[in-house]
């Protein structure tokens, strides 16, 4: 079994943690301890910042948002994280995740964040402790490039 690092950006941060036994992947949750603000770009594409006071985000239709989960993980050389959508959050809500899945690379070092879009025609509202996605650890396997030519 390979050990993930995880380290919180605030003492007050929850670790994520396997939903169940059986669980491919670890959920991550929206985190608002110490952040003021939320960044994203709206439908037309221009970039905005609102004030996250309440421990919440609202996330327009069409709104691309940037959501913090407070954690930085200590990814294994040779290995990624890739971040999965929630089913739930993606049937019921409309969010989903922007890049589709995202990786993150063993070098990145710095804070984990979410990237949801909302697709439904209604604002949706995310709160502190929200679960916003699942993860996991995947080992990269090393490949060598072969060049093929083309035939007629």
């Amino acid at each position: 079994m390979k050990r993930l690092s995880v380290y919180k950006t605030n003492p007050n941060i929850v670790l994520p943690r396997f939903a169940t036994k059986q669980s491919a992947c670890f959920d991550l949750s929206f985190q608002a301890e110490g952040k003021a603000l939320y960044h994203g770009y709206n439908m037309n594409n221009a970039p905005f910042s609102r004030p996250m006071s309440t421990g919440e985000i609202r996330i327009m239709p069409g709104d691309r948002v940037l959501v913090p989960t407070g954690l930085i993980f200590d990814i294994p050389e040779g290995h990624s994280l890739r971040i999965h959508p929630r089913s739930g959050l993606s049937y019921k809500q409309g969010l989903v995740l922007a890049n589709l899945e995202a990786v993150i690379d063993s070098d990145y070092i710095e804070e984990t964040f979410i990237i949801l879009t909302n697709i439904s025609e209604v604002d949706q509202t995310i709160y502190h402790g929200d679960r916003i996605a699942q993860a996991e650890l995947v080992k990269s396997e090393e490949h060598q490039w072969r060049r093929r030519l083309t035939g007629k």
